[in-house]
Formats: C-alpha cells, structure tokens, sequence
C-alpha cells in the first residue's frame, strides 16, 4: 500500500505539520490502496508565505522567462503522458477513452498558454496612458477529483503566466494523481515558492486559503454550494474569485436533425467522464412527436454501445463513481426519479451484474421527464440521463433555459443557421454544435448559478491579471 505522506512547500517535499490521515480505496474493487498524511491551516499558512516571497520576484519575470517555464512543463507532461493516464484510470476509475482525451487536453494546456503570451500585450497603450497587466498575487487553486491533473494544467498554466504564485488545494481523493503532478513542477525547475501543493480537506485547508489575507485570487471547480461558501468568505479580504460550479446542461435536438447519428451521440454526451462532469449533456429535449422514436434510439444505443465496465478496457463507456458515498448520491437520485413518476427506459437502481465489488452505477435513462422534477433540476453527477419532450423552438429554449444552472448547451441541427439562431437564445457560458465540444481558447465559465469568471485562452489569462493605469 502507497503511502503518500508529504506535501510540496517552497521547492520541498515536506512532511505535513498535520496528523490526519485518509484511507485512498479502489473505486473498482473498494479495496484499500493508499494512505495520504492531508495537511492543516498550519501547513497552508507556510505554503502561503512561501507562495508570497516568491511572487515579489516571480511577478517581475519576463514573459520569455515564463514561456520558457510553459514549455518545460509542455515537455514534461508529454513525456510523462502514460503515467498520468494510468494514475487517473487507477485512482479515478475514469474511462480509458476519456481519460487520454483529459490528459491530452492538461498536456496541451502548457503549450497553448505559452504561445498565446508570445502574442499578448502586457503594457498595451490606452489614450495617452500605459496600461501595466501585472499578476493579481498569490492564487489558491481549488480543484475536485474529477479532471485533478486537467483542472491544475488549465489554472496554473494561466497564473504562471500571468506571473502569479500558486497555492493548489486538490481533492484529498486525488493524492495519488497530486503526487506525479507535482513532481513534473519539481522536474520543471520553477522558482522556489511559484507552485506548492498541500493535501488536505475543504474545511480545513481550504477555508484557511480562503479568509487569508495573503491570499489574493481564488480560483475555485466544484459544487454551487461550496461556491458559494468560498465567495461569502473571500469578500472579507477583497479576493479576486473566479467560480466554475455545477450544471445541469441542455440537449436540443431539432426536428431535421439526423436521429440516428444524434440520439446515440447525445447519450455519450450525458455519460461523459461516467456523468461525473459539470459539462454532462443531461437533459435531452427532443420533439414531443417524435419520442417513441428516440426512446426506441436510446435503447438501441445503450444495449449496442454504452458499456458499464472495467475503466481500463478500451471499450469502457462508463466505469465507476469515484466512491461509495457518490454511488450512494447517484442511487438516491434514481429512486427520486421513480418516485416523481418519471418513465424508467434502461437502468434502474443497483449494480451491473458481475460488478458488485466496486461503486458502479447502470446506464439509466428516464423518459418523459417534466423539467421541475428533482432528477431534470438538480446536479445528479452520475451515468442518469433525463429526455423531456418539447412542443417547438420556442419551447425547447424556454425549458432549456428553465434552470438555476447556465454551464454548457448543446444544439444539433441540419440548419447550422438556425442552431446559431437557437444558441444566441440559451443561457450558458458555452454552446456546442453538432457534435463539437472544446476549443483551447474559447472562454469556459457559467451563468446564473453556474459561477463566474472564465477559463481558457485570453478570456482565462485575463482573470489573473490587474490593470494598472500609469497616466502621463
């Protein structure tokens, strides 16, 4: 058994002033595999100090100096790819097809960051003024265990960039993923203090980066209620706060649009990282006259393609929820669904047959779903798609939008004008069309209850960097 009992603090790998320590289980088999040492407020409160000293220097780094840091950790990524892949299946239990698409993307994120700063104006001229975009400060990076290693690349990539100093409070969950992480930055040679790493849970560690002052950015993915928490505390010191929280994303299907292609499609969509994903597709709004036909599409498409399985295996659709506790969540929320009286297509409560060992959950698909039942208003985080039907275009828009949520929307259409039309409509931070589903520089954040601020290209760099006027 792994025992992961140091944390990364000014260029050190350290023992951790805290004692706690947490039991890391096998989400395919619930067998013990780990034991992480997490840290405490004492522990955070070095690693801040640390991060600060360093960003007095950091932060007058030329840009070539930081792209150089950039692509060093590009190289390092690449050439420890595998490694990664295998750390998140493992520790994760994320899909062996998704998981490379994850990897690939953090691997990338160094790159393209490093490239878009060659291009970037860090003194553009206004009027007769100069206007210096200098790093915001010492940025804690809070992240979940859905993407670890995805969620660090695209925000440390960002602040190291800007000149910023990070402190990065990953998922307890994810301190194997946390540990090969962090020996690429080590690998990387940044300055000592630029990039620490302390375990530890929300409570602790991460209410301690949040009401302390040398603190000056937040970056925060996770649940809209934790959000929240971090946004109340953070306003007492004045923090720069960017939130990127749940979701609950719309589907359309318009009436000429290739169904064959599209039904099957948007079921891979909810089930994306086995459904534990802010983006997941998982409301499926497709025209009332038609949803004998897609119901008999989505049967069709879970018995032929959707397998429930061994993360590892090539074929794998969905694999396991990261732990007991999610299986539980992701189980209460399918009776909830039977209780409201939604029609159950495929699925249902209880393991797949031959997988009782670990935390997985049955392709479930309900029919017929009215959008103020719980299972179409409210984050499930599992392999649970809901279809609700619509009368027309304006139907479609008006249920799509009904939602605290404004994260993602997809749209698939044969009229590509038309869905631009429907896009501009929708209340979400990013519209994917007909099949498409990223762009490295498009912004990613939400609306409404979804958080605010955004990532990814100018628009993510931007969030941490202060403009400053020099007049004259």
């Amino acid at each position: 058994m792994k025992q992961l009992n140091q944390i990364y603090i000014n260029g050190e790998f350290v023992t951790p002033h805290g004692t706690r320590t947490l039991d890391l289980l096998s989400p395919v088999t619930n067998e013990k595999v780990a034991q992480v040492t997490l840290g405490d407020e004492v522990d955070t409160q070095n690693a801040i100090v640390a991060a600060k000293k360093a960003f007095k220097t950091f932060s007058q780094t030329s840009k070539e100096e930081r792209i150089g840091y950039l692509e060093k950790m590009h190289e390092i990524l690449k050439r420890r790819r595998q490694n990664l892949i295998d750390v998140m299946i493992d520790e994760y239990g994320c899909p062996l097809y998704f998981t490379t698409s994850l990897i690939d993307l953090a691997v990338d994120d160094f790159k393209i960051m490093a490239q878009l700063l060659k291009d970037f104006d860090l003194e553009p001229k206004v009027g007769h003024s100069r206007v210096r975009l200098q790093g915001v400060g010492v940025v804690g990076v809070i992240i979940p265990w859905n993407s670890s290693n995805g969620f660090i690349a695209t925000k440390v990539s960002a602040a190291i960039a800007a000149g910023c100093t990070c402190v990065i409070k990953p998922s307890e969950f994810s301190a194997q993923q946390t540990q090969l992480m962090t020996e690429c930055f080590h690998e990387a040679g940044l300055p000592r203090g630029v990039v620490n790493f302390v375990n530890g849970t929300g409570d602790v560690v991460g209410a301690e980066m949040t009401r302390n002052p040398g603190i000056t950015k937040i970056t925060f993915t996770g649940s809209t209620g934790v959000g929240k928490i971090i946004a109340k505390g953070a306003v007492e010191s004045m923090k720069r706060v960017t939130l990127e929280l749940g979701g609950k994303s719309p589907n359309i299907i318009l009436e000429d649009a290739d169904f064959a292609t599209a039904i099957p499609q948007a079921i891979l969509a909810a089930y994306i990282n086995s459904g534990q994903a802010c983006v997941a597709a998982t409301r499926l709004l497709v025209p009332e006259n038609r949803l004998s036909e897609v119901n008999e599409l989505a049967k069709a498409a879970i018995a032929g393609t959707v397998k429930v399985g061994n993360p590892k295996d090539a074929d794998t659709i969905i694999g396991p929820m990261v732990n007991q506790k999610q299986f539980e969540r992701v189980q209460d929320y399918i009776r909830i669904g039977i209780e409201e009286g939604a029609a159950l297509l495929t699925g249902g409560t209880g393991k797949p047959t031959g997988l009782e060992a670990g935390n997985f959950v049955k392709a479930t698909i309900f029919t017929n779903v009215k959008n103020s039942m719980r299972i179409a208003q409210e984050e499930i985080f599992g392999p649970v798609l809901s279809i609700i039907p619509y009368k027309d275009e304006a139907d479609a828009i008006a249920i799509a939008n009904d939602s605290p949520y404004g994260l993602a929307a997809y749209i698939t259409a044969g009229d590509k004008a038309r869905a631009y039309r429907i896009a501009n409509q929708l209340d979400a931070g990013r519209v994917c069309i007909n099949g498409e589903f990223h762009d490295p520089l498009a912004p990613f954040g939400g609306f409404k209850q979804s958080g605010y601020g955004r990532e990814f290209g100018v628009f993510g760099l931007e969030t941490y960097l202060e403009p400053k006027a020099i007049i004259g």
